[in-house]
């Protein structure tokens, strides 16, 4: 979907013949981007180990893409042959084959056998197998069958002696056979998913705003997700804006440099900037911005807030979504202040309905009769000029959006938080001891809760500009520490990390 979604955009706004399935499998731009580790949202290459496997392995070719979907697995991982492959290739280690004739059949993968496919090309070459006796021992290989695999290894011991390689080796090869068993994977799946890889990677070293609001619409529910592809739009300069009820479109849209609004400052080298989707705002349905899409499109921009007013569907016109609306900063382009609106945006609605269902309904005001418009009188009167403070709209607009997306606390203190801790979160996650290390950031999603004995504990989200961890404070530092715990306070914690396959957890020291 990602994909698609990109390529139609990119159609749209760019190159009405770009086709993803005709770019190069050599582009240097994407081997540039493995090679930083610079994947977050590229498929199946996100999580921290991958990347630290991709800095570690620079891949350069097609075919390094597919070996690494195939090696980043608990079987392979578990005999270290992700690093043996990257060491290989990099000349860290040298490139060994077990016997002189495998040089022709294992060079791609540096004398490795990584595929099930290697295994097969092995028994034919070796032990003179058919293409279809290497089929059958790769489906033993994969039932793990005692039985089976047992009288494989006759067949194939006797075959390396019949092509005058010997019963030792068939043994010996046999056995390693009978190891990668458990490891080696499909070649033709590896390819098949390392193509969808390369061309999301594609997409993001060539068209990295028009691919990373495709990515934040796909993950506009999962604000987690979201949170993370935000901070990496912002470490790419691509500047994330917030919902504007002129601009914004459905889902999140991209925006090229050159087209970028006038009121929008674009940081130095930023390709340019992508307009936040209205249908990912708290209250705001898919529906809702549908009717407003239509009247825009059909009537023109809206002037300011009376002239939404006095044109939005009275459906879109309830209190809980106006709210949202104005909380997530939708109506800052016309003008008018979130606080002050915010006092007042109720009994514009009131007024302005009541009198639109009069006028559908042939009753004229006074005003109206002598051709006055009492809202351009009521609008000088009754909008208070009142901003909320920095942290107060930071906050409601991280209710709304459930991302600060205008600003963020944490800017402008980054110096004073680098002196205190060790390294940033994303950094830290990325390590492979399990030594107690400081990171800083702000508190989120806080949960306080009891463990089966009955002592108060308590799970948070701790974010910096980079990215974020679940952070668990177990009874004896919540004890201690329990009193400054609160949503959106800035803290540093010192912890130790205990990851799983997919998620980082910093168990928390003080």
């Amino acid at each position: 979907d990602v994909i698609t979604d990109t390529v139609a955009m990119v159609k749209a706004t760019k190159d009405p013949e770009f086709d993803i399935d005709r770019v190069p499998l050599d582009d240097p731009r994407v081997f540039a981007l493995l090679g930083r580790g610079d994947t977050m949202g590229v498929f199946q290459l996100e999580s921290p180990p991958m990347r630290a496997l991709l800095r570690s392995m620079a891949p350069t070719s097609f075919d390094d893409v597919g070996a690494l979907i195939a090696l980043y697995r608990p079987g392979p991982m578990s005999a270290n042959m992700h690093y043996d492959y990257a060491d290989r290739k990099n000349g860290r280690k040298p490139v060994e084959f077990f016997h002189p004739d495998a040089r022709e059949l294992l060079t791609d993968t540096y004398g490795l056998m990584i595929y099930q496919e290697s295994v097969m090309r092995v028994a034919q070459k070796f032990a003179g197998y058919s293409l279809a006796e290497a089929d059958s021992l790769r489906k033993a290989m994969g039932k793990k069958s005692r039985e089976v695999m047992a009288k494989e290894r006759s067949n194939f011991e006797a075959g390396c002696e019949k092509q005058s390689y010997g019963r030792a080796l068939g043994e010996q090869l046999f056995d390693v056979i009978a190891k990668f068993a458990d490891y080696a994977f499909n070649k033709s799946h590896s390819y098949g998913y390392g193509l969808i890889t390369y061309q999301t990677a594609y997409l993001k070293a060539h068209h990295p705003v028009e691919y990373l609001a495709c990515l934040l619409t796909s993950v506009k529910s999962n604000l987690d997700k979201a949170a993370v592809y935000l901070s990496d739009a912002r470490a790419a300069a691509v500047k994330v804006l917030t919902p504007d009820i002129n601009r914004s479109m459905m889902d999140f849209a991209a925006v090229p440099a050159s087209q970028a609004p006038v009121d929008v400052a674009l940081p130095f080298g930023c390709p340019g900037c992508i307009t936040f989707g209205l249908s990912a705002i708290r209250n705001v349905g898919e529906g809702l911005v549908e009717l407003v899409l239509k009247e825009r499109d059909a009537n023109g921009p809206f002037e300011n807030f009376y002239d939404f007013v006095e044109r939005a569907p009275e459906q879109v016109l309830n209190k809980r979504t106006i709210e949202s609306l104005i909380k997530a900063g939708a109506f800052d382009s016309l003008g008018h202040p979130r606080k002050g609106l915010l006092m007042v945006y109720e009994t514009i609605i009131d007024a302005t309905v009541a009198r639109r269902r009069e006028r559908d309904q042939g009753v004229m005001s006074l005003f109206g009769d002598v051709g006055g418009d009492d809202s351009v009188f009521s609008e000088k009167r009754e909008i208070p000029a009142l901003q909320f403070d920095k942290a107060e709209q930071l906050k409601f607009e991280k209710e709304m959006l459930g991302l600060y997306v205008s600003d963020h606390p944490l800017m402008g203190i980054e110096g004073a938080l680098r002196r205190r801790v060790d390294a940033s979160i994303a950094e830290a996650v990325e390590r492979e001891d399990n030594s107690f290390f400081t990171v800083g950031g702000i508190i989120s999603a806080l949960n306080r809760k009891y463990t089966r004995k009955g002592d108060l504990m308590a799970t948070f989200m701790l974010e910096d500009l980079q990215g974020a961890v679940e952070v668990a404070v177990f009874p004896k530092t919540f004890q201690k520490y329990g009193h400054q715990l609160a949503d959106d306070v800035i803290v540093t914690v010192k912890g130790r990390l205990r990851s799983e396959e997919h998620t980082s957890e910093l168990q928390s020291h003080h």
